[in-house]
């Protein structure tokens, strides 16, 4: 047991011996932050958490100028007012000495790790020019941008449009852009889990109680716990999702689209699904029945090894709970080139029970626009979206432009692999630069050899990061940003079932010679000439014009920090549709069954949810139908190889922050005993993976919370470069065993392959 008093707390986790490696490589700036005072912008300010991609509403106040304490915001009450192990160690991001604080020029070869430090004009300039060299000499389009979804991304991609460049990209090739490209095929638009209300949850490997969501996570909790839901997980390990679960089927690796079919088939064969449902919102259903037909429990079983008198069972007891159950379609451990098919087969799953718009199922979620021609009356503000009058449209085609069928990704995300073939095959056509915002591809990429190679080849590469990240260590500049707790942002839609706002405010003076993204990418177009795209003077006038100079409004969300407006709708639930009929006198009138399924429309070809869907057909021949193809992952003498997430990290960004390194350094591999048995390997001994493009070394966690032709790491570890010291050769790096494979339509990257396993 570890008791954390007052001065504890006060001397935080911000210094360590392994830091001096890093303050004598730039002396002076690092270092020097532990003897500065915190200055506090308030008594407690309400913001945004930044140490992963959920951003929960927070709260924080400085305690006696030596640390930050962050809680949750109490006004997001489905959050819960908490935050997680991640979101409570942001604070030790200030004070850490391997922050980098002023801007850096690489001094030596690329990735060497030399530096000199340089001032703000300097690095502007530096970047100014080099990217109009490449722009003179090969076009606009020769320079790819690349941000971290969400704030990031905004200012980053504005500058990228007014230098002339279309190469937007975000992660979500690398993530959740799997079920967002479903889920746009099917609804015409992203769709929400209403997991609090939901009565019986089946789960393909979703961890959120890893993957946390705060929201999402205590959602799923409250319905265990409060309500009695059943859980059901098909995961090829015992993750803790599945320790928690009321049956947990050890599902064969890149098998989970065998067994979402296998679901389909007996709701439609049992006459399980819901027929009116399906008359009135569905197209296709009668190909997609037809395709479904053969693949039956006993099928899938052979294919998944989840016995198929369970499957049968499961649906039924799926089927008597709806329209309040859900098939869970976000994150899992299995990532194959069906990714597509295997989202659209979970989305089918929920559909074909009618869950959508209903409690404890799938909704689309107000925007405040909407909600308010339903309410009859103003009851949301709609904030205002500042823009720039004629902005230039790029005249170069994407460089993931290249085939037809990822379309639907063009505006979302992009696949942000192209990079990497536009580089080094020159497809479409060649790049030169890369300008990266808080992304590190190194980390999250497959094939770590191929990015290190597309780096070198590049003639400019500039990062903003908080830290020099395993990729920022091959640029040739990189510009400190402001830590989340030191920065003011827009504010954010965070609409649910109604409409919520909700922003990121500074809760320290900055520390040290760091700016925010937004003002660095500003600062950048002005030194190429831009500064006609940039009428605005600071953040303060931005978040003016978003509110439409509601100067009491702005002072609300700022105060407040989250501000929720209107009572919850789901637009298919009478009881909600009642209680809002009765709560605004001029809202629009509900139907005969007391909904407002008159109302229900999807932003497709049809107006109707797409179980078949001719757009991808013509996008895809032959994927208009969602059907079962067999992928081969690995080698008979292989094994699986498998990645997830851990609830003390994000991915490949927050292995350094101090606490959090504290807390967990390194990713054992998961070994079944009998597998270890066969090859002599004892629990924690020394271990060697090897896969088709790269070779790691770790050590085993032997486990039977695994299947025998399995093993798995948490993802995020084992970087390469000196500067992240405390995460440096750390671990198992997934992404230098992963093949460069991109799947079909959603244009994801593949996060399972085969591999072999030796003790060392």
């Amino acid at each position: 047991m570890i008791e954390l008093n007052r001065r504890t707390f006060l001397k935080g986790a911000g210094a360590s011996g392994a830091t001096c490696a890093l303050a004598s490589l730039l002396p002076g700036s690092l270092a020097a932050l532990e003897s500065k005072q915190l200055k506090g912008m308030g008594k407690e300010i309400a913001s945004i958490c930044e140490m992963c991609s959920t951003r929960c509403p927070i709260s924080a106040r400085v305690i006696e100028g030596k640390n930050v304490f962050i809680s949750g915001n109490k006004a997001a009450k489905s959050f819960g007012g908490k935050v997680c192990a991640r979101g409570g160690a942001g604070h030790s991001l200030l004070y850490d000495p391997q922050r980098i604080v002023k801007p850096l020029k690489r001094v030596g070869e690329r990735g060497e790790g030399k530096w000199a430090e340089i001032s703000w004009d300097e690095a502007y300039q530096l970047i100014a020019d080099n990217l109009t060299k490449i722009k003179q000499a090969h076009g606009p389009e020769a320079v790819a941008f690349s941000s971290k979804s969400g704030s990031q991304e905004k200012h980053l991609f504005h500058l990228a449009t007014a230098f002339g460049s279309p190469n937007t990209f975000t992660h979500a090739s690398t993530c959740p852009g799997g079920y967002e490209i479903a889920a746009k095929a099917m609804f015409g638009t992203k769709v929400k889990r209403d997991l609090s209300n939901s009565k019986y949850i089946i789960n393909f490997g979703h961890n959120l109680y890893e993957g946390i969501n705060m929201s999402e996570t205590r959602g799923m909790m409250a319905a265990q716990m409060d309500k009695g839901a059943k859980l059901v997980v098909f995961e090829p390990r015992f993750s803790i999702v599945a320790d928690k679960a009321d049956e947990w089927y050890a599902i064969r690796p890149g098998t989970d689209v065998a067994v979402a079919l296998a679901l389909c088939h007996v709701l439609i064969e049992e006459n399980l699904y819901d027929k009116a449902f399906v008359e009135r919102y569905v197209e296709g259903f009668d190909a997609f029945a037809a395709e479904v037909k053969a693949y039956t429990p006993e099928w899938a079983e052979t294919i998944s090894d989840v016995p198929a008198k369970d499957i049968r069972r499961i649906v039924r007891e799926y089927a008597a709970k709806a329209p309040h159950a859900v098939v869970d379609f976000g994150h899992r451990a299995t990532f194959t080139t069906e990714e597509f098919e295997m989202r659209r087969a979970l989305y089918a799953a929920n559909i074909l029970i009618g869950n959508i718009e209903r409690k404890g199922g799938i909704y689309l979620g107000q925007k405040p626009g909407d909600y308010n021609k339903l309410a009859g009356e103003d009851v949301a503000p709609v904030l205002g979206k500042p823009g720039v009058k004629d902005m230039p449209k790029p005249a170069a085609k994407r460089i993931d432009q290249v085939e037809e069928q990822y379309a639907m990704m063009w505006s979302a995300g992009g696949i942000y692999q192209t990079v990497l073939d536009a580089t080094l095959s020159a497809v479409p056509y060649q790049l030169h630069g890369w300008v990266m915002s808080r992304t590190n591809p190194m980390q999250t990429m497959t094939d770590r050899a191929r990015v290190v190679e597309a780096l070198k080849k590049l003639d400019f590469v500039a990062v903003c990061d908080v830290y020099i990240s395993e990729t920022a260590a091959y640029a040739d500049v990189i510009l400190p940003e402001s830590t989340y707790l030191e920065r003011d942002e827009e504010i954010a839609d965070k609409s649910g079932k109604n409409p919520a706002y909700y922003v990121r405010q500074r809760v320290v003076e900055t520390l040290s010679d760091t700016r925010p993204s937004w003002q660095i990418f500003k600062d950048i177009g002005h030194k190429l000439g831009l500064s006609e795209f940039y009428p605005w003077e600071n953040m303060e006038t931005l978040q003016l014009l978003q509110v439409n100079r509601d100067t009491e409004l702005l002072r609300r969300i700022k105060d407040e920090g989250f501000v929720s407006f209107g009572k919850p709708i789901m637009l298919c639930e009478p009881k909600m549709v009642a209680e809002f009929t009765k709560a605004y006198a001029n809202a629009k009138p509900a139907d005969e069954d007391g909904t407002y399924g008159s109302l229900l429309s999807f932003k497709t070809p049809s107006g109707k949810i797409e179980l078949t869907s001719a757009k991808v057909e013509a996008m895809a021949p032959g994927r208009g139908v969602i059907k079962f193809r067999e992928v081969q992952l690995k080698k008979p003498n292989e094994l699986y190889f498998i990645q997830g997430k851990v609830a003390v990290h994000t991915n490949g960004a927050t292995h350094n922050v101090p606490m959090l390194a504290n807390l967990m350094s390194d990713n054992a591999v998961w070994v079944h005993p009998v597998t270890a048995g066969k090859l002599g390997i004892s629990n924690g001994d020394p271990i060697r993976l090897t896969s088709s493009v790269g070779t790691e070394e770790g050590h085993a966690l032997v486990t039977p919370g695994i299947r025998p032709d399995t093993v798995f790491a948490y993802m995020g570890f084992g970087s390469k470069n000196k500067e992240l010291v405390r995460a440096t050769g750390k671990g198992i790096h997934c992404g230098n065993l992963l093949p460069h494979v991109t799947a079909p339509v959603c244009g994801m990257t593949v996060h399972t392959t085969g591999v072999t396993l030796a003790k060392r």
